[in-house]
């Protein structure tokens, strides 16, 4: 239900409205000035199938919509739609190709010194994810991924080469994209070679910590090395409802939601929480933690940043687990939702609900950092214009806008909202083009034809509205 007392409220002054993408699915040129591979150039298929040994030319990643060449015509066309952020992914393996090397490669560092001057330009903020799904390869293979404690030394001296290179021209970063999707997706999550069904639950749970280990010591790094920074932890997070108020399904979904709480609860806490040590006891599971790891562990975020696209449900009774078909975490379908076209359900009022959930839990500042549908959508021309005709894309963005200002009316401090893929890019789920969430089209197909020619689709003016209007237009 909308609360029609707030139409034609305005958002506050200063949000940060933008778009959000990821380093892997939109530059392409996965070889080029000195790039080494990543786990996503050998991932043809996203976490819907294994891994190859080598690149192969069916991956669409490999070129994906060419903003390595394109940049500076893609980010006018953010500005065109007035943003005021945009949040992209730094490639690992564009500025330390193999991931273990003590000196950068200075061509990947230079192509976004030129992305931010684009930013700059248009008076955009940049908000830099400093590692998104793209483990250099070399590290998957040779060290298996977060699995083993070096990553961490590694990822420092990554970390501390952006915040000493790119310190005093970016204010907002995120250390790791998603933290908690590692539970579900181990390979593109932590970079972990070993096969899902064959790593071990101490594995596992040892590469989390090592990478909450990793996040928090970037955050001492950018305290020391740029002063002026804030540093946020990144969350995907998917509010779990009971399927029926019978209190052992309600407890089922409370640990579902405890499994993603933690990731938060350490990050802005700085400790683990009981829960979290409990069920590591009962999986057997002994971590090695150190004293010092406890110390930096201490180095807690300035603000927690999140994904946002559906909520499950949760039941304990295991002749009602009915798992929707997209929901990759896992999670039971919610018999009262309406599903995309991929079978995620389409939950606005569930934004809400987890705004109001972070904000009274943690008392930090909230980025939705991630939110967006994906479609199939067909290129049409209108009056002589190609565009596409994606009421249905408008009508998801103003539905979750409008509960995003219910919950801010609700008193949550939020700093800001990215729509996932404000341009056409390669699906991470999937690896596909057709699954597109863009407000700009790109002419590229799943067979990989296409000129890569870009057209506005009509949710771009849509969207230039609500921002022209910090939300007031809603």
């Amino acid at each position: 239900m909308t609360n029609t007392s707030l139409t034609g409220k305005a958002f506050p002054e200063g949000f940060l409205w933008g778009g959000a993408t990821a380093a892997n699915q939109i530059e392409g040129k996965w070889n080029v000035d000195g790039k080494g591979p990543s786990i996503q150039d050998v991932m043809p298929v996203g976490i819907s199938g294994a891994p190859t040994e080598e690149p192969t030319q069916d991956n669409l990643k490999l070129e994906a919509i060419d903003f390595y060449s394109r940049y500076a015509q893609d980010i006018a066309l953010f500005a065109e739609m007035g943003f005021k952020v945009f949040r992209f992914s730094i490639a690992w393996s564009r500025i330390f190709p193999n991931g273990d090397e003590t000196e950068p490669n200075e061509a990947g560092l230079a192509f976004y010194d030129r992305v931010l001057d684009e930013c700059e330009k248009y008076g955009i903020e940049p908000l830099v994810t400093i590692s998104h799904y793209e483990t250099p390869l070399h590290l998957a293979k040779a060290y298996d991924g977060w699995t083993d404690r070096r990553l961490i030394g590694f990822y420092e001296r990554y970390a501390r080469t952006l915040f000493e290179r790119f310190g005093n021209r970016v204010t907002y970063w995120l250390t790791f994209n998603e933290i908690n999707s590692v539970l579900h997706a181990p390979l593109m999550s932590g970079g972990i070679w070993t096969p899902k069904e064959q790593l071990s639950k101490t594995q596992l749970y040892q590469a989390i910590h090592n990478e909450l280990v990793a996040s928090a010591s970037a955050t001492k790094i950018a305290r020391e090395v740029a002063p002026n920074a804030k540093i946020g932890c990144m969350i995907l997070a998917m509010p779990t409802y009971p399927l029926t108020p019978d209190p052992d399904d309600v407890w089922a979904a409370k640990l579902i939601e405890h499994d993603n709480y933690a990731f938060g609860d350490i990050h802005v806490r700085g400790s683990y929480p009981g829960y979290y040590l409990r069920k590591l006891r009962e999986l057997g599971v002994e971590l090695d933690i150190t004293d010092e790891d406890r110390e930096i562990l201490k180095n807690t975020v300035d603000f927690v940043s999140f994904s946002y696209y559906m909520s499950v449900c949760e039941t304990a009774d295991p002749s009602k687990r009915v798992e929707g078909r997209g929901n990759i975490m896992g999670g039971v379908q919610n018999p009262t939702l309406e599903v995309s076209e991929w079978g995620w359900s389409i939950d606005p009022v569930g934004l809400r609900v987890v705004l109001n959930d972070f904000w009274e839990r943690w008392q930090v500042p909230l980025f939705i950092v991630e939110n967006g549908l994906g479609a199939m959508d067909k290129l049409t021309e209108v009056d002589g214009v190609k565009t596409v005709e994606d009421g249905y894309r408008t009508a998801y963005l103003r539905d979750h806008l409008i509960q995003v200002r219910e919950a801010i009316e609700d008193g949550v401090d939020l700093l800001g909202y990215t729509w996932w893929g404000p341009i056409d890019l390669v699906s991470a789920s999937t690896a596909e083009l057709s699954k597109r969430y863009g407000f700009i089209y790109v002419d590229r197909n799943n067979d990989g034809s296409g000129s890569l020619e870009r057209y506005r689709k009509q949710s771009f003016y849509a969207y230039k509205e609500i921002i022209e209007s910090n939300g007031a237009s809603l």
